[in-house]
C-alpha cells in the first residue's frame, strides 16, 4: 500500500524536478519529512489546501526497497539554495544568482474533473465547477409589461354556454426559445388547442389568425412540442395522449395504457419518436411512435406503452382488517428529460419532495426474484431526503418542475404544494435551498414553473384569486451552500411579482424574450420588457392605467 502511494505522489512530479538537485534529493529522504503537504506543478509556492485537491500521506521512514523516495522538508529546516540563470539586457552574458527559496514545496497536478468525481463533489454539496457571480437582473425583470390590446388573447369556448373557456396547460415551441416566430401552444378545459403568434404587434392590430385543433373531448393538462415542432403531444383527462401534426392540422396517433388521468407528458430530445407520460395512476409509460400500432384498418393509429412502469413513486399504506383494500398510487406531476443524458428521466410526484432518475435504458431491476413477465423497476438513484419536510409535519408533494440552463445549469427547481420553491443539485438530486414569497400561494397541482431560454429567470403561477405571476432572478442560485435547518426563510432571489389577470394562474412559459400566463379567466397574457413604457407608467400611472399593466 505504501509503495503504491509513492509511485501515486512521484507520478506527478516532472522528471527534471526530480533529478536536477542532489540536495533537493536529500532533502526529500529525510525522515523528518512533513506529511499531508500539497504538491503542485509550480516550485517554491505554498498554498492552502483547495476542495478538491486530494492530500496522500508520505510515509514516516524510509523503504528499503530499492525505490525512489519523496519527501518534503520541515519549515524549520535550512532553505537549500537553486542557482537561476538571468540575461543581461546589454549583452550575452550569463549571470549565475544564487535564490534563497524559504520552502521546497511541489504542488501536485490538477485533479482530472472525472464523471465520478463530478459525482463526489455535488454529493458533498459542491457544485461541478466554479460558478461566476452575475449581476443581479432584477431591473430588468421589473421592466415587463404588458398592454391592455395587443398582448392578451382570449381561450374561445366550444359550446355556445359560455364565451371563453380556462387555459390549463400553454407551450412555446423551440424555435420560440430559440428566437424564432414566437408560435404559443394552449390547451384549455374543454380539450381544444389554440396555437397563437404572439409577435409584438401595434395598438389595436388586428390579432394574428390562430390555429385551433380538437383532440380530445375532456381537458388537457399538459401539451409539448416535439424536437423540429412538427408534432404536439396533449395529455388528458380521458386516459390517453394524442399526438397532432401541426401542418396538417391532424389526429395521427392515440397513446393508450393508463388507467387514469394523464398528468405530464415530455419528448425525447434525441428521439424524435420516443416520449415518455405520467399519470394520476402512479404510471410512467414510454411510447415509440414507430411500433405497437394495435389499430385496425384506417383508423387513428392507436398505440401501447412500450415500457410501463407501475407505482413509480410508491403507493399510499393501508391500515390492516378484515377487508382488503387495493393501495392506491401515488400520481406522477411532472417528467423531465435533462439535457446531457437522453436516456434518463427525472419524475416527480403528489406525496413528497422525493425525485427519482430512471435509465430508460436499463429500467428493470435484474437482481429481483420476481417472475421475468413482471419485471420491477427501480430508479437507478432518487433524492437523499425529503426537502417539504423541513418546513412542516408532514410530506408535501411537488406540483411542476423545470431544469436550469446557462448561469443555472446544474440545477432543477421544483414547486412544492406547500407554497415554496426548492432548488435542486442535478445530477444527484440533492436538495440544496428552498425559498417562499409571502403572497405565492400553490396547493394546487396546476401552477406549473418555467425557466427561461438564458437561464436567467425562471416564472411561477399561483393560486391566489389575485392573479399573480411571480418572476425569480435564478443566475447566482447555484452559489448558495446548502442551509436546511439554519433559518433560511429570507428569499435568496430577486423575485418580482405581476397582477393583471383574476383568478388562478396555473401555465406558464417562456420564449426567448417574452413570457405567457394563462389565467383562470380564459385569458392568455403575454408580458414583454420595456424600459421606456414602464419608466412612463411609474411617472404616470394613473393615466397609464388604463392601457397597460405592470410589477407591482
Amino acid at each position: 500500500m505504501q509503495r503504491d502511494m509513492n509511485a501515486v505522489i512521484l507520478s506527478a512530479i516532472p522528471r527534471t524536478q526530480l533529478t536536477s538537485s542532489k540536495k533537493f534529493s536529500d532533502m526529500l529522504d529525510s525522515p523528518e519529512a512533513l506529511r499531508f503537504e500539497i504538491f503542485s506543478d509550480t516550485t517554491n509556492i505554498r498554498e492552502s489546501p483547495h476542495f478538491h485537491t486530494c492530500q496522500l500521506p508520505t510515509p514516516a521512514t524510509p523503504l528499503d526497497d530499492g525505490k525512489p523516495k519523496r519527501r518534503i522538508s520541515q519549515p524549520d529546516e535550512t532553505p537549500t539554495k537553486k542557482p537561476r540563470l538571468l540575461v543581461a539586457e546589454s549583452s550575452n552574458v550569463k549571470i549565475d544568482v544564487d535564490i534563497k527559496m524559504d520552502d521546497v514545496v511541489v504542488k501536485r497536478r490538477g485533479c482530472r474533473r472525472t464523471v465520478f468525481r463530478t459525482l463526489s463533489l455535488a454529493c458533498n454539496g459542491y457544485p461541478a465547477e466554479p460558478r461566476r457571480m452575475l449581476l443581479p437582473s432584477r431591473n430588468i425583470l421589473q421592466s415587463f409589461v404588458s398592454s391592455h390590446t395587443s398582448d392578451v388573447f382570449k381561450c374561445h369556448s366550444r359550446t355556445v354556454d359560455s364565451f371563453v373557456t380556462p387555459p390549463y396547460a400553454c407551450a412555446y415551441s423551440n424555435e420560440a426559445k430559440r428566437g424564432g416566430v414566437p408560435l404559443l401552444a394552449i390547451a384549455t378545459e374543454q380539450g381544444s388547442v389554440h396555437i397563437l403568434d404572439t409577435t409584438k404587434r401595434k395598438e389595436w392590430d388586428c390579432e394574428p389568425a390562430r390555429v385551433t385543433l380538437e383532440p380530445h373531448d375532456n381537458g388537457i393538462f399538459d401539451i409539448k412540442w416535439n424536437a423540429d415542432d412538427t408534432l404536439i403531444a396533449t395529455a388528458s383527462g380521458d386516459k390517453s395522449t394524442r399526438i397532432s401534426s401541426v401542418e396538417t392540422q391532424q389526429l395521427l396517433s392515440i397513446l393508450d395504457g393508463h388507467i387514469s388521468t394523464v398528468k405530464c407528458v415530455a419528448w425525447d430530445p434525441a428521439h424524435r419518436d420516443l416520449l415518455t407520460t405520467g399519470g394520476r395512476d402512479g404510471m410512467l409509460c414510454l411510447y415509440d411512435l414507430r411500433v405497437n400500432n394495435i389499430s385496425d384498418g384506417d383508423e387513428i393509429a392507436a398505440r401501447s406503452a412500450v415500457i410501463s412502469i407501475t407505482a413509480a413513486h410508491g403507493q399510499d399504506k393501508v391500515s390492516r382488517g378484515r377487508h382488503k383494500i387495493r393501495p392506491l398510487p401515488r400520481g406522477i406531476t411532472n417528467i423531465i428529460y435533462p439535457n446531457d443524458r437522453p436516456h434518463g428521466l427525472v419524475s416527480s410526484g403528489s406525496f413528497d419532495g422525493f425525485l427519482h432518475y430512471w435509465d430508460l435504458r436499463f429500467p428493470s431491476d435484474q437482481s429481483s426474484k420476481r417472475s421475468p413477465k413482471k419485471p420491477s423497476y427501480k430508479p437507478l438513484f432518487s433524492s437523499t431526503m425529503d426537502p417539504t419536510t423541513f418546513h412542516g409535519a408532514r410530506c408535501r408533494g411537488i406540483t411542476s418542475m423545470s431544469q436550469g440552463s446557462g448561469p443555472s445549469a446544474g440545477l432543477l427547481f421544483a414547486l412544492g404544494a406547500d407554497s415554496r420553491l426548492y432548488i435542486y443539485s442535478y445530477p444527484t438530486l440533492t436538495p440544496l435551498r428552498s425559498e417562499a414569497h409571502p403572497n405565492l400561494q400553490t396547493n394546487s397541482f396546476y401552477v406549473r414553473l418555467a425557466t427561461s431560454p438564458c437561464g436567467r429567470w425562471l416564472a411561477s403561477g399561483s393560486t391566489n384569486q389575485a392573479g399573480s405571476l411571480f418572476l425569480f432572478d435564478i443566475s447566482n442560485a447555484g452559489r448558495i451552500a446548502p442551509s436546511y435547518g439554519k433559518g433560511d426563510d429570507e428569499p435568496i432571489s430577486p423575485t418580482v411579482r405581476f397582477r393583471g389577470q383574476s383568478g388562478e394562474i396555473g401555465a406558464v412559459d417562456w420564449a426567448s424574450d417574452m413570457v405567457a400566463s394563462c389565467a383562470d379567466d380564459g385569458t392568455v397574457r403575454i408580458w414583454r420588457p420595456d424600459l421606456e413604457v414602464y419608466q412612463n407608467c411609474l411617472s404616470n400611472s394613473e393615466d397609464q392605467k388604463w392601457d397597460w399593466f405592470w410589477s407591482t
